[in-house]
């Protein structure tokens, strides 16, 4: 087919490479077509023993070599050579069905020097000119060596001596092939074929480069003619070095075995190629070619032009081989050998070199887009497929569910992946973080199709942005003549933060069980306080007069941080509160209507020395400890209640005779608070202003008649009561007689009621002890209250 094949003819090489794109999916053969046997199958070991080389360019085409001196060439003169070689290509592995392409190749060469040295990947080539030279006087090593052999060289028969450190060793031309050798003469040329690393080769350090050498001699014997003829071979099998952006290649100027009067050496001419091209201007293609008596170098940049960088994945990693098929020609003359053109085919691989591929954040926050480029890579490296957040898409579905992937072009004729999602998108993950950020989270894997192998490379990457763009809330509070109101935005509510009274979640349950009433609408959380519910803190509490604050804060949902606090304060007039604050101070405003009306200013607590702190015609305003004026304590369920009385002191009324007219109080108030007994009451000395604390307790008045203006009627009733000695009861202390008991014993008390009247009834309510005989004495201490 046009452009399946490619040849030319380079420093006396057949050279033929077959399309790659030609043969996708197809298997090939090669056959050397041999103009008097017929096709012979190529393989490895008739590569190397006659002058083929059968490999793969750095692109993956494959490419065959041969020797115009190998075998099966058609030789005209050592002037016109010709090779057919058959192309065998089928869609089998086992051949069949095979199409053959037959290709001839022609190559013209007649500039041959005296010597000639071909260093190829799989052999090492010698060929010298026969025709006899005059006389010399000078005596090498090897021909001296090889002297006392020649009476021992068959008659018209070719022999050949090689001399290694094991020792001397003269065999046939048919034995030498057998070792893998070729040796053959043309009509002015003998040559000597080699393998490398033959039993008959050395190994010897020339430069710092590692030279696999075959020292021999070519032996003839006809009538009176003894032809002995120098055929040694040397080539290099290292010489490679490596940094992390150029490869050289060292080759020795002067290789002692080949030059044995370096003094005459004079080199002539120095020569590069890349892929069978030769260079002439390697500075103007970035190469570099040095040489001096000892060395010449070739270095190239990795990735330069000519060669090929291959993506490759070793041990997860992603990284580069760079691979480019130079070869060296380099030709000097000598006085023994006058001529020789010494030239040497590398294909040079460098080692892996991880690449490590980076992630370039180009988000635009603005835009709330996240822009992540991600490469560089090679052409031959495709992205197969992504996951967002530990979900997996096909390119496909990622374009489906709203992520826009595609490449772009990167210097050094690399190349990345673009990959766009909105910061908006399902499987972005979103944080709430400081005051009003919000950090958007974009995790991404990559799943990459890596070389021509198609090998999966997987790269994570995390890329994050943070953004002002969330608002906090601003509340609004106002009041009416009985609650506080605040009305806060719902927006992010529960979803960024929450709302708190004190340490406590702001739930249904807490809104409920305190009173609160709550209401939402599209926009606003309304939360109605009433003036005398629990979390409502007293700024000021005057006669007829409270200023009341309620204090709602904004935490963030997951740290609990604290971010605002909504206030909500207002001025309330009222004739009648009272108020339990938690250090135990109590404030009451009491409203008392009598007939005739009573002097406000005799009202009083249970301690008569308790009296009101401001007064007018129908109230009296109180404030006091819990633990002073008489106050009482009990416990009922989970509660702590204390317990004081407004009453008013006993009136003589003026009367028109010397006897006296006195009352009883018309009207007496309980006062009570409530406390919670699991919370913290602070009893003693007060530590703060408790108008800046919140209500702890609740509390109420109780009026004591049911008609206030009903005057009530003094009865005395036979009453009695004693203190027992224990719980039996049947012993008792004599009245007067002190009692002593420490705190936490009881006393065992009883009180009997000896009226006989059958409408009569025993209710004890409240029990305490005084240090005197007086009734209203203070201080006094409860025994039983409510009882």
């Amino acid at each position: 087919p046009p452009g399946f094949v490619e040849s030319s003819c380079r420093s006396r090489i057949f050279w033929m490479k077959l399309n790659k794109l030609l043969l996708q999916g197809k298997f090939f053969q090669l056959e050397i077509n041999d103009p008097y046997v017929g096709p012979i199958l190529l393989d490895e070991k008739l590569a190397s023993r006659c002058g083929y080389v059968l490999s793969e360019d750095v692109w993956g085409n494959p490419v065959f070599r041969a020797s115009v001196l190998g075998c099966h060439v058609a030789n005209e003169a050592d002037e016109l050579f010709s090779l057919t070689v058959n192309i065998k290509v089928s869609s089998f592995s086992s051949m069949r069905a095979a199409v053959t392409y037959t290709y001839p190749m022609y190559c013209s060469y007649s500039a041959w020097a005296s010597r000639e040295i071909v260093c190829e990947e799989n052999y090492m080539e010698v060929s010298v000119k026969t025709n006899v030279p005059a006389v010399s006087n000078d005596y090498t090593v090897a021909w001296l060596s090889a002297l006392p052999e020649t009476q021992n060289v068959a008659y018209q028969l070719w022999q050949l001596m090689f001399v290694s450190p094991s020792g001397r060793k003269r065999i046939t031309v048919s034995d030498a092939a057998k070792l893998g050798y070729s040796f053959n003469n043309t009509l002015s040329r003998v040559y000597l074929r080699a393998p490398y690393h033959s039993n008959e080769s050395d190994i010897s350090v020339v430069s710092g480069v590692n030279m696999n050498m075959v020292t021999s001699t070519s032996m003839y014997r006809q009538r009176w003619l003894l032809l002995l003829i120098d055929t040694t071979v040397s080539c290099p099998v290292d010489g490679i070095s490596f940094t992390d952006t150029t490869l050289t290649w060292t080759v020795p100027s002067v290789i002692p075995t080949l030059v044995v009067q370096e003094s005459t050496f004079l080199s002539k001419n120095i020569l590069m190629g890349v892929d069978g091209r030769v260079i002439v201007n390697p500075e103007e293609e970035n190469y570099l070619l040095e040489h001096n008596k000892t060395h010449i170098g070739i270095t190239i940049p990795i990735g330069a032009e000519g060669g090929k960088l291959k993506s490759s994945i070793s041990g997860g990693v992603y990284g580069v081989i760079y691979s480019i098929d130079l070869f060296l020609e380099h030709t000097w003359t000598d006085a023994d050998w006058q001529m020789t053109k010494y030239t040497v085919i590398k294909s040079i691989t460098t080692p892996f070199m991880p690449q490590i591929p980076t992630v370039i954040n180009n988000t635009l926050p603005e835009e709330r887009l996240f822009n992540v480029a991600f490469g560089h890579f090679l052409p031959d490296v495709s992205l197969v497929a992504i996951a967002i957040g530990n979900v997996p898409f096909t390119l496909r579905e990622a374009q489906h569910h709203g992520f826009k992937i595609y490449e772009t072009p990167f210097s050094n004729r690399t190349k990345g992946f673009i990959l766009e999602v909105s910061f908006d998108n399902l499987y972005v993950l979103k944080e709430y973080v400081n005051r009003n950020e919000t950090k958007y989270t974009l995790l991404v894997n990559y799943t990459l199709s890596v070389g021509p192998e198609m090998t999966l490379y997987y790269h994570s990457a995390e890329v994050e942005c943070v953004i002002a763009d969330i608002e906090l809330p601003e509340a609004v509070g106002y009041c009416d003549e009985e609650s506080l109101y605040l009305a806060i935005p719902t927006y992010g509510l529960h979803q960024y933060w929450n709302l708190y009274l004190g340490n406590k979640l702001l739930t249904q349950h807490v809104v409920l069980t305190n009173g609160y009433l709550a209401a939402t609408n599209s926009t606003h959380l309304i939360l109605q306080i009433p003036l005398f519910a629990m979390g409502v803190i007293y700024e000021e509490v005057s006669f007829q007069k409270i200023k009341a604050r309620f204090d709602v804060v904004l935490r963030k949902v997951r740290t609990m941080e604290t971010l605002q606090m909504f206030s909500v304060s207002c001025n309330f007039n009222s004739s009648a509160f009272i108020i339990c604050h938690s250090d135990g101070t109590i404030m009451i405003s009491a409203q008392m209507k009598t007939v005739p009306a009573i002097d406000m200013s005799k009202t009083k607590l249970r301690d008569s020395s308790c009296k009101p702190r401001e007064y007018n015609e129908g109230h009296a305003f109180f404030k006091f400890h819990v633990t002073t004026c008489g106050t009482s304590v009990r416990f009922e369920g989970d509660h702590i209640i204390y317990e004081n009385e407004i009453s008013y002191e006993k009136e003589t009324l003026p009367g028109q005779s010397i006897s006296k007219i006195t009352r009883d109080p018309d009207y007496r108030l309980t006062v009570l608070c409530y406390y919670r007994a699991k919370e913290t009451l602070v009893l003693g000395a007060v530590a703060r202003d408790p108008s800046t604390s919140p209500a702890f307790g609740s509390g109420t008045m109780v009026p004591r008649s049911n008609i206030a203006v009903h005057r009530r009627i003094r009865q005395a009733l036979n009453v009695v009561s004693r203190v027992s000695k224990d719980e039996s009861f049947v012993e008792f202390y004599e009245p007067n007689m002190a009692i002593l008991r420490r705190p936490a014993e009881p006393v065992f008390l009883e009180v009997e009621l000896k009226d006989k009247s059958p409408n009569t009834e025993l209710y004890l309510e409240n029990c305490w002890v005084t240090r005197s005989l007086d009734f209203n004495s203070t201080p006094r201490w409860n025994i039983t209250v409510d009882g």
